[in-house]
């Protein structure tokens, strides 16, 4: 395996499937197939999910709402996601850890940095909710976050388009895709990969970010095991 320990990012919309919004079962059941492959390859795999499915923070607050109170429920989403994920790895028979940025004790542990590396040594899948803990901050910014803080060897970013095109692929037939791009090549081109705070966080701590296709089986062994899927964006 190319890598040891990663941080696998997922949004809360690659959880809804073909639904309209919420959870769908099967996709769970798919993704947790694909990450109990790797796992008893002996890959130390956290995870952070959005919430976009159930409820997005900015969303609320330009129809009105507080926008601190907006992101605690966008918080919360992505607690309520963790949760789903949690069940459905475990059924799988992954040992999985829900640690959260703010305080649950009944339904998940807090984040505890040295507490999350050793469940990741002891081979348990550690799923990190709640984003950062604060408003304002996306969830792409907590996983570059924790990324960095458990030591993960790059943060993989599971989408439903297979890397970073020259455009849009959904809406622009012309658009090229990239295999390997620099930061600064994104920041040029202002390509849209992670929203800023996160992309610069994670090029200041030189981890590198691979875009593929979450949705398709096998996809994400391939990556763990140094193929060429999806884009990936390094120094």
């Amino acid at each position: 395996m190319k890598y040891k320990r990663i941080l696998l990012k997922l949004s809360g919309e690659a959880l809804m499937g073909d639904r309209q919004y919420g959870i769908d079962p099967q996709r769970l059941a798919e993704y947790a197939q694909d990450i109990k492959v790797i796992t008893d390859l002996g890959v130390e795999v956290a995870i952070v999910i959005g919430g976009g499915n159930i409820f997005r923070g900015v969303a609320g607050a330009s129809n009105g709402m507080d926008r601190v109170q907006g992101d605690h429920m966008g918080m919360l989403a992505t607690v309520i996601n963790g949760l789903a994920l949690q069940s459905a790895l475990e059924d799988a028979g992954i040992p999985t850890r829900l640690q959260t940025a703010i305080k649950i004790n009944e339904v998940a542990e807090p984040f505890i940095r040295r507490k999350a590396m050793r469940h990741l040594e002891k081979g348990r899948v550690v799923i990190f909710g709640g984003g950062t803990g604060n408003p304002y901050f996306t969830t792409d910014s907590a996983a570059v976050l924790r990324a960095i803080e458990i030591e993960a060897d790059v943060i993989l970013k599971g989408t439903r388009v297979d890397g970073i095109y020259t455009a849009d692929p959904e809406k622009d037939s012309s658009a090229v895709k990239f295999d390997h791009i620099t930061f600064d090549d994104v920041l040029r081109k202002g390509l849209k990969v992670m929203d800023t705070t996160a992309f610069t966080l994670s090029q200041e701590n030189k981890l590198p970010i691979i875009v593929f296709d979450m949705n398709k089986k096998g996809n994400l062994l391939k990556v763990v095991s140094g193929e060429t899927i999806g884009t990936e964006v390094n120094l």
